[in-house]
């Protein structure tokens, strides 16, 4: 089944994935506050129920509502009475702030404490730790907690959300909210292959909005549920693993933050991966070779003959293209890793050779590579089964595309029979990337299997990320300046495995709108100046959208086949073929040469400057190079443009895409005429900078 179909098929199920409301009522309280804080940003009232109210300065954001609430067995525990709060200055990995210590009792029976911390470097975002103690005389069985819960109150204009958890049917990660919109947004599996993301989710409006997620460093089972309701917008962090809380017993929940911010989800997951970072976790250096513009032999599909990849690739060198990445097919199966005789008659010696002929053509090689699938009936899961991810009734765990199992990534066994695929890749063959694929690639279930003597079995999930930091650290210390690409086809990219990668792409996009989305998402959760490649411009719109991949400084990618369509490929082609036609041709040069001569994704993006939900038309910004870039999309636009972010003074604006003026302006905003369609690309130079504050 090709992916296309795939998708086709599993978006009929996308009803049954939304969230149902969280377990509590939203019932708002009429008490008045009893304690206020606050940063001169965010400011977080509670009453002396420890419900709890959000303001965006003096703009009430939320209801006083029950922010916080532990379910034991059928009862919901949501009010605690107040019964003390203490205070004071604190320092930490994320410099001075000061923290607030509430503490409450249910009955005497559960005691909820509650530490609130402003940090000086992140205003409007606060730190919540929160745990419940069992002070009765009997167990508790805990069913279900759920924290930072707050309904966004409406606005005429209605409101945007961004979700960081991942469905099969690779839907946008940016959604308007409309009436019955709900996801649970679970942060582990949602299909048997698709699972794990960001722990984060985002919602807001025209004027201010409000974001959750959780900072541990460990990737936990939780959900960050969205949900549009007549009042507004809920969002939440909640878990449902089933605890039995012993007399004097703690349930200690991850450590969550809480923002209020205006814009779109840019700036809270940019806080998100500077706190993260602080914290140990954060992408690694980038080498030159990332941001080099790639061809990638897909376009032929698994049926690739080598004499037709050496020739097109010939003509991708031509037209300025420097990787060339040789994807599925090369293996004879997805676990065994051998060579396929039929294209490599002496094994290891012809794709050696087939490395070596790429770079002495003038490109990088980079191979394709589906980590932690296995096939059934391979030689690897017949002599070592016991690799296997297994759940609880000792099923296997499918990989839906290439009809594989899932091995786990927390047995040393297959760690190490991985990093030896790396040695031999890029070590014996000689290549110099890695694309590491597959939509099992961003989470795993947890894992049964007695072979693997896990501690718990949520082990499997929580490892991941040390499975891939493995693979990395294997691959550097064989070519420091390797490519690791990890393409989780359509999940949404889990940010605990950040550092075992140093390349992103926008992962089988089904529209320029998802490139657009994600590539402004990776800026914020890897830098502003973070490797994201487009994917092949084939998936975009018109299928030849190389305006999405520059505008918003992605790396520019394709998969064209020269000089025919192939003939058997996996997914159908869309009208007119991919090969690279004469017309094609110069489009192609074009994009490519504006591309490498102004190298954006080099620059700064400034994801701040425009919101990518309420902005018409949608608009990003990158300063690089000493100027200001600007994109702006919509399939047909004529009214003003504004320009934002601009150093005071006079600018000269140059359509960057044909080359024609478009006047001069005056900074730090500008608005000029804008009649176009598809895109606008405008790059705004500085003639006379005004330095005098």
């Amino acid at each position: 089944m090709s992916r296309r179909r795939l998708l086709a098929r599993l978006s009929g199920t996308a009803a049954a994935l939304f969230f149902a409301p969280p377990f509590v009522a939203r019932v708002a309280a009429k008490g008045a506050p009893a304690v206020r804080m606050s940063d001169g940003t965010l400011t977080l009232e509670f009453d002396s129920g420890l419900h709890s109210r959000i303001s965006h300065g003096n703009m009430v954001l939320t209801a006083m509502e029950p922010g916080e609430a532990l379910r034991l067995g059928d009862r919901v525990v949501d009010h605690f009475l107040l019964l003390d709060q203490t205070g004071g200055p604190i320092s930490g990995v994320h410099g001075p702030g000061r923290a607030h210590h509430l503490r409450g009792t249910a009955g005497g029976a559960v005691e909820k404490r509650v530490s609130v911390t402003f940090l000086d470097r992140y205003p409007g975002l606060a730190l919540l730790d929160i745990s419940y103690g069992n002070t009765g005389d009997a167990p508790l069985s805990v069913t279900g907690w759920q924290a930072a819960t707050h309904d966004l109150l409406s606005h005429p204009d209605g409101a945007w959300s961004f979700s960081g958890a991942s469905y099969p049917d690779r839907r946008d990660w940016v959604q308007r909210v409309v009436p019955g919109f709900g996801q649970r947004n679970f942060m582990g599996m949602n299909a048997a292959d698709y699972g794990g993301g960001t722990p984060v989710a985002v919602v807001w409006r025209r004027d201010a909005g409000l974001a959750v997620g959780h900072i541990d460093t460990v990737p936990r089972l939780v959900s960050l549920p969205v949900a549009g309701q007549p009042t507004g917008t809920r969002i939440a962090i909640a878990g449902d693993q089933p605890v039995m809380l012993a007399p004097g017993a703690t349930l200690e929940l991850p450590p969550v933050f809480v923002m209020v911010h205006q814009g779109d989800h840019f700036r809270p997951l940019d806080a998100y991966r500077r706190l993260m970072a602080e914290r140990g976790l954060k992408a690694p250096v980038i080498p030159e070779p990332s941001y080099a513009p790639v061809w990638c032999a897909w376009g032929y599909g698994r049926d690739f003959s080598i004499a037709e990849v050496l020739t097109a690739m010939g003509k991708a060198k031509e037209i300025g293209l420097e990787w060339a990445v040789l994807d599925d097919g090369w293996q004879t199966s997805e676990g065994d890793w051998k060579l396929n005789r039929k294209k490599f008659p002496r094994g290891d010696a012809d794709m050696k050779a087939f490395a070596d002929q790429i770079k002495a053509g003038g490109m990088r090689p980079r191979l394709w590579l589906a980590p932690l699938a296995a096939d059934p009936g391979t030689d690897l899961l017949r002599d070592h089964p016991d690799m296997l991810l297994l759940d609880k009734n000792g099923a296997a765990q499918n990989v839906s595309f290439w009809d594989a199992f899932t091995l786990c990534p927390a047995y040393p066994p297959v760690v190490d029979y991985f990093r030896g695929q790396i040695r031999r890749i890029l070590g014996d063959w000689g290549f110099e990337g890695l694309k590491l694929d597959g939509q099992h690639l961003n989470g795993v279930a947890p894992c049964y299997n007695p072979a693997h003597n896990h501690a718990r079995p949520e082990e499997s999930y929580e490892k991941l990320q040390e499975f891939w930091k493995a693979l990395y650290h294997e691959a550097m210390t064989i070519n420091p300046n390797a490519v690791i690409e990890i393409c989780p086809c359509g999940d949404s990219f889990a940010f605990h495995n950040i550092a075992g990668m140093n390349h992103t792409p926008a992962s089988d996009p089904t529209s320029s709108w998802q490139i657009r989305l994600k590539g402004k998402t990776f800026k914020a959760m890897m830098g502003p100046s973070a490797p994201f490649a487009g994917d092949h411009v084939e998936l975009s719109d018109r299928h030849n959208d190389f305006a999405t991949h520059y505008g918003i400084g992605a790396i520019v990618s394709t998969k064209f086949t020269w000089p025919h369509d192939p003939v058997n490929t996996v997914d159908p082609l869309p009208p007119g073929g991919i090969a690279l036609t004469p017309d094609r041709e110069v489009l192609w040069r074009k994009w490519i040469a504006l591309y490498r001569a102004n190298m954006l994704p080099k620059g700064e993006y400034l994801g701040g400057l425009y919101d990518i939900g309420f902005d018409k038309p949608e608009g990003h910004a990158i300063r690089a190079g000493g100027q200001m870039h600007y994109a702006f999309y919509a399939d047909s636009w004529a009214g003003p443009v504004t320009l934002r972010g601009l150093a005071s003074g006079r600018h000269r604006l140059t359509d960057s895409f044909t080359g024609r003026s478009l006047g001069t302006v005056s900074g730090p905003v500008a608005t000029i005429p804008g009649r176009f369609e598809h895109f606008l690309l405008v790059a705004a130079t500085p003639i006379q900078v005004n330095t005098a504050t």
